[in-house]
């Protein structure tokens, strides 16, 4: 599971607000480079671009803006699982076209953290920050992508309004 949220995370987290500013990891000239070695992806602009509508879908999802889920339910349609078997089990062998691999993994990787580890996905509650986090707290309270960025500023901001208030 720790394979499937760090994938899953490193995609919903490639479009991050950097000094105020948005920016996407799979656009541009570096996003081949970024995709192949973040993600052991291929890079192709095919393969960047069904990254870029997935999670872009899974971003509305997890903010409650929508729950259209389209682009998701394309991404999985050509996907099939093999059963293998050895003398060990049974393992499942994704088949699907090379382009849309990591994409469909994505797909199933959200699909089991949400599973797994209901109503722990959720998007920073920072509001400039276009960042995700899996919170793996024993009370299920965090809040932040990062307490030493995003918390530690929310907390100062509120810290300040209550000293300007009170």
């Amino acid at each position: 599971m720790v394979e499937d949220e760090e994938l899953l995370l490193a995609v919903l987290n490639s479009a991050p607000v950097i000094d105020g500013r948005p920016t996407d990891a799979l656009r541009g000239e570096g996003a081949t480079e970024w995709v192949r070695t973040t993600l052991g992806g291929r890079g192709t602009e095919a393969e960047c671009e069904r990254l870029r509508l997935v999670r872009d879908e899974l971003h509305s999802l997890i903010r409650g803006t929508t729950s259209d889920t389209a682009a998701l339910t394309t991404t999985l349609r050509r996907a099939r699982l093999r059963p293998e078997v050895s003398s060990a089990g049974v393992a499942w062998e994704l088949e699907t076209p090379p382009d849309e691999r990591l994409p469909v993994c994505v797909v199933l990787a959200w699909s089991r953290v949400t599973t797994e580890l209901a109503g722990r996905l959720r998007a920073c509650a920072n509001e400039e920050c276009n960042l995700y986090l899996v919170d793996h707290s024993r009370p299920g309270t965090a809040r932040w992508c990062s307490m030493a960025a995003c918390g530690n500023r929310m907390k100062a901001r509120a810290h300040a309004r209550r000293r300007r208030t009170g």
